[in-house]
């Protein structure tokens, strides 16, 4: 049909343009996050740029629903001003004919949400961590100044004769964190830090390892191609990182490490993510079926329909508001997925009924129930 190729492509363009505005506005706000860590690294402009877009696709959960519904009350609004939904209403056209490409848009927005949020999303989030990880190790080559003794932590003390591009040059390294195990010395003609899962290491080459025996108070001496040496983090210890729920492929959600205590501990979180990806996708149909409710329902008033447009954005935007809350109730208790799957399924089927012709023939019983004489 002409007329639903016509609205599907306006709805199309407008939705576009309103996704890239806010989301041009979330990428400066973003950005101001990596700003200062990707100068005092040192790192690319590149890397700046990288880190930014790898944090968007978790925004466009947010972000699409709520383009969609915004070009939907423009669109829809619009052609209302115009008088070309009103020829069409005059002809005998169905609401639910009339929101057909506004429904159709709003399945195809969340199919892509659905992709975003179960593969997409998290493998740019996992992606974007551990490129930070990466870049504070190319940081961490700033804490060592040239010439001096750098303290690192309490027992840790480097000294570097200097620095060349990434690469430590005449390197020495006292190491007393341990009290059970005796201060050691390393110097070395070379070294460079690296990020591995574990943490923070300082791999250094030629060089030696020096340290007294506490029993017998000799020098002990190992001479070493390369040695490496753990670095703490900002909490003075080494750990592997564990990858949180939001940062896991849907698979990897519902395949979690028998084997990795916390994993299994975080079972519940997991199940939770799950239906987390399987009903923030809804919101874009149900904002659709809102809007489409007060704009195509009801007599049309040539003054302008300011009051209706006003009435769809505080219900969908307090519709957002209140999905946050349950989803963040279903966190702290598995039962709060029964509201939150209700705030978006309820408002979906009650509005696809009005639209349709049984919604219809309900309305008109209500309204000569309404006019009849008592």
């Amino acid at each position: 049909m002409i007329f639903d190729r016509y609205i599907l492509k306006s709805l199309s363009i407008a939705t576009i343009f309103i996704a890239l505005t806010l989301a041009a506005v979330i990428l400066l706000t973003q950005s101001l996050r990596f700003l200062e860590l990707v100068i005092e690294s040192g790192a690319s402009s590149s890397a700046f740029w990288i880190l930014t877009l790898l944090a968007l696709p978790r925004f466009f959960e947010i972000i699409l629903p709520i383009a969609l519904m915004a070009a939907t009350v423009f669109l829809y609004n619009k052609l209302t001003m115009d008088s070309e939904l009103v020829v069409m209403r005059a002809n005998g056209v169905p609401p639910m004919a009339l929101a057909r490409p506004a429904l159709i848009m709003a399945l195809i927005t969340t199919i892509i949400l659905w992709v975003m949020t179960m593969w997409v999303g998290p493998a740019s989030l996992a992606s974007m961590q551990q490129m930070r990880q990466v870049i504070k190790a190319q940081y961490s080559t700033l804490l060592f100044r040239e010439g001096i003794f750098n303290a690192i932590v309490p027992g840790l003390t480097v000294f570097i004769r200097e620095k060349e591009g990434g690469e430590l040059k005449g390197m020495v390294i006292h190491d007393s964190r341990d009290p059970k195990v005796a201060p050691s010395t390393v110097i070395a003609k070379r070294g460079l830090i690296t990020s591995t899962d574990e943490g923070q290491q300082v791999m250094v080459y030629d060089g030696s390892r020096q340290s007294v025996n506490a029993d017998t108070n000799i020098l002990e001496r190992l001479d070493f191609e390369r040695y490496s040496i753990d670095l703490p983090d900002g909490t003075g210890t080494v750990r592997q990182r564990w990858a949180e729920p939001d940062e896991r492929t849907i698979w990897q959600l519902l395949n979690p490490d028998k084997t990795d205590q916390r994993d299994v501990a975080s079972q519940e979180d997991f199940f939770i993510e799950i239906h987390r990806r399987i009903a923030s996708p809804l919101l874009a149909p149900a904002f659709v079926v809102i809007v489409l409710n007060f704009l195509l329902l009801g007599p049309v008033d040539r003054r302008g329909q300011f009051a209706r447009i006003a009435m769809a954005i505080i219900t969908t935007v307090s519709m957002q508001g209140l999905y946050l809350v349950t989803f963040n109730i279903a966190l702290k208790n598995a039962w709060g997925l029964v509201p939150m799957y209700a705030l978006v399924l309820v408002p979906l089927i009650l509005g696809l009924f009005m639209l349709s012709e049984a919604g219809e023939d309900f309305r008109r019983r209500m309204l000569y129930s309404d006019r009849r004489p008592a």
